[in-house]
């Protein structure tokens, strides 16, 4: 019996080669400014800038004059004075934060600092477009981060009418991508300024067009905001019903560098860091509130739970492999820089440990410990790497609940007590299964926030959807529409 992923072997996969090279004319090499950087004349450049000028439609800049579709700027630079939360900081998104659809900020800034960074804050209807490092990371400021303080390597662009949507599907596309990291510089960290964006070209399709290319990237962005405000409702849900104060008072109540230990509560672990009193505490406060705490590997939480072995990995084209990404996407609806694994070099491990199932939880497992995510359905048979730990709920009853509970604070802390290694942090399937996990006295409110969950993820599942049809709309109508 030939199964769909026998099917998809039969392909004839050619590995993606390390060395890129092609030939350049001196003339490019002068008309560029002298510029010896390999990107600027990447192949995937030359090929957009030749897709924009086949376009039936006429190009304009995407920022420059008065007839360029937006405005840009990038806020002033100071000193940052980094604080701890707990003493009341600014909290601050940085640019890798921006593409996933419900950041939390990991960095806090000094109130100090609040009259030098007023342009820090982001409005809405803005666009963000990473400038340094990862250049080319692209969102846009709707319900969830306005009024957020961004950090200032990100560029904001303020587009004109129905153009938010649209400039933000061109920078998503290929093309847009190609344009934008073919103007970036710098040998060791790669940046652009505004100033760069002034020669990127885009083809300016009628109003009409531009509109249905806006609704729909508009309204992926309205789905995420509500599927980002039903998680909020089920993490409230459940902190009420567990009567969990703040996580920091678990922190204050056990705030001491030396404690005790009974020989019979070792559990075989030595590292002090498995017996902080703020997880013990977490825990007896989750016994005195809840109808049962259990753990993670028990039958009536999870199926299974998966630790991918390591590999060397081979990848191939896009079409010729599964969608493949790593512990820093899972908060991402659509993973920016998606890889693809071959089905030839790794079917076996795909279909036994990679692949990756609706409404199946994800851990970060390596580095940074206990990032956590809900599978959508867009993400069914896609891969993910050997640092993430997949948990293959017992049924949808328990699945929506179980992410939210791990999400939190206190699922966070409960979570990484486990963590061992000097250098590279790392947790298991095994301590995975252990972790408490609280079932509540009433059934009904536990349901609520398990539909909360599920109905939110289908969300994001829509939210993929429409920014996929404005993706398709752009490129069919307007980028390769034929004359």
């Amino acid at each position: 019996m030939v199964t769909p992923i026998d099917s998809e072997i039969k392909y004839a996969e050619l590995p993606i080669e390390d060395i890129n090279w092609y030939a350049v004319p001196l003339s490019d090499v002068i008309n560029a400014g002298k510029r010896l950087e390999a990107t600027v004349f990447a192949s995937e450049h030359r090929h957009a800038l030749d897709t924009i000028k086949r376009s039936v439609y006429p190009v304009k800049t995407l920022v420059g004059n008065k007839n360029s579709f937006a405005t840009a700027y990038r806020p002033g630079i100071c000193k940052r004075i980094f604080v701890d939360d707990k003493i009341g900081g600014i909290p601050m998104l940085t640019p890798s934060q921006i593409t996933e659809i419900k950041p939390q900020a990991e960095k806090f800034l000094s109130c100090k600092m609040k009259s030098r960074i007023a342009d820090w804050f982001v409005k809405k209807g803005e666009i963000l477009l990473t400038c340094s490092g990862t250049v080319g990371k692209v969102t846009l400021v709707t319900r969830t981060l306005e009024g957020t303080c961004v950090s200032q390597n990100l560029i904001r662009i303020t587009a004109h009418g129905h153009d938010i949507g649209f400039l933000y599907a061109f920078l998503r596309t290929q093309t847009g991508q190609a344009l934008l990291t073919g103007n970036n510089y710098g040998a060791v960290i790669q940046h652009i300024d505004p100033g760069h964006l002034t020669g990127i070209p885009i083809p300016n399709p009628p109003d009409v067009l531009k509109k249905k290319i806006n609704d729909l990237v508009m309204r992926s962005f309205d789905l995420r905001d509500e599927s980002n405000e039903l998680l909020e409702k089920a993490s409230s849900l459940l902190v009420n019903e567990l009567k969990l104060p703040p996580i920091d008072q678990f922190d204050a109540s056990t705030n001491t560098n030396t404690y005790n230990v009974k020989l019979s509560n070792f559990a075989g672990r030595l590292d002090s860091s498995y017996h902080l009193p703020v997880a013990n505490a977490i825990v007896k406060h989750l016994q005195k509130h809840s109808y049962e705490v259990t753990t993670i590997g028990d039958s009536r939480v999870s199926e299974r739970i998966i630790l991918p072995g390591r590999f060397k990995r081979v990848y191939v084209t896009e079409g010729r492999g599964r969608v493949f990404f790593g512990g820093k996407q899972i908060h991402e609806l659509d993973p920016f820089n998606k890889k693809y694994l071959s089905l030839v070099h790794h079917g076996h491990r795909i279909r036994s440990q990679l692949e990756l199932s609706e409404n199946m939880t994800l851990i970060t497992s390596s580095g940074t410990i206990g990032k956590v995510t809900l599978v959508p359905r867009h993400w069914e048979r896609w891969t993910a790497n050997q640092h993430i730990i997949r948990i293959i709920p017992a049924n949808e009853e328990i699945a929506g609940y179980l992410s939210v509970f791990l999400a939190t604070d206190y699922g966070h802390a409960l979570i990484t007590r486990f963590t061992y290694g000097s250098v590279v942090d790392e947790i298991d399937d095994n301590h995975v299964s252990q972790i408490a996990f609280p079932l509540l006295n009433d059934p009904q409110i536990q349901s609520e926030i398990n539909s909360l969950a599920i109905e939110a993820n289908k969300l994001r599942h829509q939210a993929y959807l429409c920014e996929q049809e404005a993706t398709k709309v752009l490129n069919e109508e307007v980028l390769f529409h034929d004359k």
